[in-house]
């Protein structure tokens, strides 16, 4: 039996020692984010979700911010991102909940892709970090199906944390096609990704 309860907490005692350094990159002064398109339509597993969660999803707005890619942020995400992987077992909605299509956090150790980005999301908040900077993101995968991974978003570029990737990499060498994913200012809201040219930062709120 899984349980997540206390987790954020637990990231202190995650038994999970990742030898692992803050990304460097070349492009480190104007890091490269993803082009913002128009809102366009949550996913319904986020909708009814939310209904059945009210407290994960927030309400109303706020004001985007990304996070420092300090070394030890990077340690952090990859012990989450390592430790959620090896502890929830794959299983499609159908043979988990008789539904082809359900979001829900893996409080019994089994879920899909979503599940995974639910609970990567709710310990890395619970343990401080801002919800504007983790955003659940739709793409297409390298065999063009659906895929949930979640993004997060800092001043050295885009990350993508995945449960088909053990190494945490910018969005830019994940191969996806990206479709979707939350705003920053507003978890419910939701924007379209259909530019595949990255876009230069100018700024980034700490």
């Amino acid at each position: 039996m899984f349980n997540i309860r206390g987790q954020g907490a637990g990231l202190a005692v995650i038994a999970i020692l990742l030898s692992v350094n803050a990304p460097a990159r070349a492009d480190d002064e104007h890091p490269l984010y993803a082009s913002l398109g128009d809102t366009t339509r949550a996913p319904i597993g986020w909708i009814d979700f939310c209904v059945e969660n009210p407290a994960e999803c927030g309400s109303g707005t706020s004001q985007p911010r990304d996070i420092v890619m300090s070394q030890a942020a990077w340690r952090d995400l990859n012990k989450v991102n390592h430790w959620v992987n090896e502890s929830v077992k794959p299983m499609t909605d159908m043979d988990h909940w008789g539904v082809i299509e359900k979001w829900s956090l893996p409080t019994d150790g089994y879920g899909d892709c979503e599940d995974y980005v639910l609970l990567k999301r709710k310990m890395l908040i619970d343990a401080g970090w801002p919800r504007e900077a983790l955003l659940i993101t739709v793409v297409r995968d390298r065999k063009g199906e659906g895929h949930a991974v979640l993004t997060v978003k800092s001043d050295k570029g885009e990350f993508i944390l995945d449960n088909q990737n053990e190494s945490i990499v910018a969005w830019t060498d994940t191969g996806y096609r990206f479709v979707k994913r939350q705003s920053q200012g507003d978890p419910n809201v939701w924007v379209s990704l259909g530019d595949a040219r990255p876009a230069l930062a100018t700024a980034s709120a700490k």
